[in-house]
């Protein structure tokens, strides 16, 4: 049929995968503000055949046929053990950007998060919707206040902000002048302080310093030892962290204990007891060491803070591992097309990820990251 020409392909296959992009960020700016909605397993589902469609619509050749099969097997086979159907919304979805035009996409994620966040914060500040502040013990042994925004917590506030102000960095930053840089970094330190997020507030800093250096000093990018440092940083070091934050949690509850518990505890204290969280915030105490497994168990339906914990606790060792490496295929491409920007994104979602988990998470709309993958 003449209807199916490549150029009708591509435009329905894109038409689709906007509207299932859509959906999702609806759903999660919906989802961070206090409103309530019960039927989020249906729109995933709804967003998955979506992008399923699309995919199935784009023209493919053998191999490219061959990678999607052996993806989309996968990742079932990750959703038979785990129950979480997760992985593969992921991979669909990530197919189906193929040929999309990124920037433009990225573009369409900033502003539509942009308009959404703000209308959370101006519904609070009239008064229609969640608080502006909230007054609370936040688990550091004493009540403070700390701003939200309509946004139910500090954190989810912070975390909201700080992806719009990653994805302001990767449309914008390589080419902002100064003025720029500094109304986007002012407005993202102040909302580190108001939420008082110390966590957010060290990764901020840790990112403008770096976006800083990439802007002034861009023939950087032509240095291997860049990419070589990331990888080493991200995912070796994130996965080292993960391991033995879950070890020390696992030795300290399971096992014989530490030689000297105050040390565990002073540095729990500093991590604001995140360790622990491994244990204590499962209910089946699968977020240790000794409980992880190649395929996250059905049980593993927990959450906590440490969010390269909860990959391990959520999906299990092979699809973590899976994840690495896809991790590690993006580092090389960057290296290869000497694409700072990209490799700041990595650098400083997997630096925020050590300690938060706002990234791992069921909703493909806070994964701005995924179109770039």
């Amino acid at each position: 049929m003449t209807f199916f020409t490549e150029e009708n392909r591509n435009k329905i296959a894109e038409g689709l995968f906007y509207f299932a992009l859509t959906i999702e960020l609806l759903l999660m700016i919906l989802e961070k503000s206090e409103i309530s909605f019960p039927y989020e397993s249906y729109v995933f589902r709804v967003t998955f055949m979506i992008t399923l469609a699309s995919v199935l619509i784009m023209k493919h050749g053998k191999k490219e046929w061959i990678a999607i099969v052996l993806v989309l097997g996968f990742t079932f086979l990750t959703y038979r053990f785990t129950s979480k159907n997760d992985l593969l919304r992921v991979a669909t979805f990530m197919m189906a950007a193929r040929d999309i035009d990124l920037k433009k996409a990225m573009k369409y994620c900033f502003f539509v998060c942009c308009t959404g966040f703000l209308l959370i914060a101006v519904l609070s500040c009239a008064g229609l919707l969640g608080d502006v502040s909230l007054v609370a013990d936040f688990g550091r042994g004493a009540d403070e206040k700390r701003y939200v925004f309509g946004f139910g917590h500090p954190n989810t506030l912070f975390s909201s902000v700080y992806a719009v102000f990653v994805m302001w960095l990767w449309v914008y930053g390589r080419n902002a002048g100064l003025l720029p840089y500094v109304a986007v970094s002012a407005a993202t330190l102040f909302i580190s302080v108001i939420t008082r997020t110390r966590t957010g507030l060290a990764v901020v800093a840790v990112t403008l310093v770096a976006a800083a250096i990439f802007r002034v000093f861009p023939k950087i990018s032509q240095s291997k030892a860049v990419y070589i440092a990331q990888t080493l940083f991200s995912p070796v070091l994130c996965v080292v962290t993960a391991v033995l934050a879950a070890a020390g949690a696992d030795y300290q509850f399971n096992g014989p204990m530490w030689p000297d518990a105050s040390l565990y505890w002073r540095l729990e204290h500093k991590l604001n007891f995140r360790m622990s969280n491994l244990y204590y915030a499962c209910d089946d105490r699968g977020g240790v060491l000794s409980k992880w497994q190649l395929f996250g168990a059905k049980s593993a339906q927990s959450y906590f803070d440490m969010g390269w914990v909860r990959l391990f606790y959520w999906y299990g060792i092979l699809p973590t591992a899976l994840i690495v490496v896809a991790v590690v295929a993006v580092i090389y491409i960057c290296w290869k097309e000497q694409d700072l920007w990209t490799l700041l994104v990595i650098f400083t979602i997997s630096l925020y990820t050590i300690v938060e988990a706002t990234f791992v998470t069921r909703y493909i709309g806070r994964e701005f990251f995924l179109l770039i993958a």
